[in-house]
């Protein structure tokens, strides 16, 4: 009844989070005990993800786990490495300026038009929760960055409205998108880091399709007060939950891990014409499992010959191929919803228990 509900979301929410006036960098970098912490962002093109395991494996430096997101032209990814010679963290301040470096000079390419300067990350923070600060610092709900306008079908599939409630105080928020993993999260991340309060919610999951309702104030005590911030909280809330959502054939990768493989691998996508939609790289003691959602350059579906052009380079008993399957359901009426206060109970109970949902003032 609640696949929406993830475990460890509140902790993520925490006063520990990173202040968003520290995501406006192109690249980030910080030591902690047992490795260094690489935060990118830039303008997503096809082979830029090669290029950045390159020079990590130029640079002595062995990528350990990673998480790569794409949407709007843009990408975010949080690599976390270990010096190859030590197996620890890499502190010494020449050499993360160098890397730091050579990484933005890889990011801004010859089109990026936001690039920023670099800077040392300033704390720690959940993977995920990471990547929504910093592309939503980067401004990924501007559709005006996009190469292409979204097509009709695909605004059908997620539907976001935003009311006020005048005779309580509150902004209603309602969602009705395609049911997933973590879709909670993205959406209730979304909302804490643009200052909204959560004070009632509403979750439903019926076959397919999730429904989220939410009675929300901005931090200041007031209910949405423009049309303009009305428009904005739209556009975020469908790029949250867009970030997350795979586009392209998952393939994936388990053997032994060693340096450089992840440029490898990368660099055969790339000279196969594939660009990389979404990553999770992850080490399990001395094997890697990574996992790659994978597309033409031109963002259309990747060919059977050069799957298989592929599984014979890398090879075929460690590369999987798992086509990434979309429900087909009919549309559904375009109009406004809500939800009857049936539900409501055993949500909120949930939402308040963790924190996330403040009682009536």
């Amino acid at each position: 009844m609640f696949p929406l509900m993830e475990s460890g979301l509140w902790m993520s929410l925490g006063a520990k989070a990173f202040d968003l006036w520290s995501l406006r960098r192109s690249v980030g970098v910080q030591a902690s005990g047992v490795h260094t912490t690489i935060e990118l962002i830039g303008r997503n093109r096809p082979g830029l993800l090669s290029e950045v395991f390159a020079v990590l494996t130029d640079l002595k430096c062995n990528v350990v786990a990673a998480e790569v997101w794409t949407h709007n032209s843009r990408m975010a990814s949080v690599v976390y490495i270990t010096d190859e010679a030590t197996g620890g963290p890499i502190d010494d301040a020449d050499r993360l300026s160098k890397i730091k470096q050579l990484l933005r000079y890889v990011l801004k390419g010859n089109r990026d038009k936001r690039s920023a300067n670099t800077a040392i990350s300033l704390g720690v923070t959940h993977t995920e929760r990471r990547l929504h600060q910093m592309m939503y610092a980067d401004r990924d709900y501007d559709r005006g960055d996009a190469d292409e306008e979204e097509s009709p079908s695909d605004r059908r599939k997620l539907q976001v409205t935003v009311e006020n409630c005048t005779d309580k105080g509150y902004s209603v928020v309602n969602v009705r998108c395609k049911d997933r993993p973590k879709l909670l999260f993205d959406t209730v991340c979304t909302l804490t880091d643009m200052q909204y309060v959560v004070f009632h919610a509403t979750l439903i999951a019926e076959g397919p399709e999730a429904y989220q309702e939410y009675y929300i104030r901005h931090s200041d005590g007031l209910p949405i007060s423009s049309e303009a911030e009305r428009q904005r909280l739209i556009l975020c809330l469908e790029a949250a939950i867009k970030r997350r959502n795979t586009e392209g054939v998952r393939l994936e990768l388990c053997c032994d891990d060693r340096v450089g493989l992840l440029s490898d691998v990368t660099r055969i996508f790339r000279e196969n014409g594939l660009t990389v939609t979404c990553a999770e790289v992850s080490t399990r003691g001395s094997q890697a499992v990574n996992v790659f959602y994978v597309m033409d350059a031109s963002g259309n579906p990747v060919q059977s010959r050069t799957i298989e052009a592929i599984r014979n380079e890398i090879g075929e008993a460690i590369l999987h191929v798992k086509d990434d399957m979309y429900s087909k359901s009919s549309p559904q009426d375009g109009g406004k919803f809500s939800f009857g206060n049936i539900f409501r109970s055993r949500s909120e109970k949930f939402l308040y228990s963790l924190g996330l949902i403040r009682p009536d003032s």
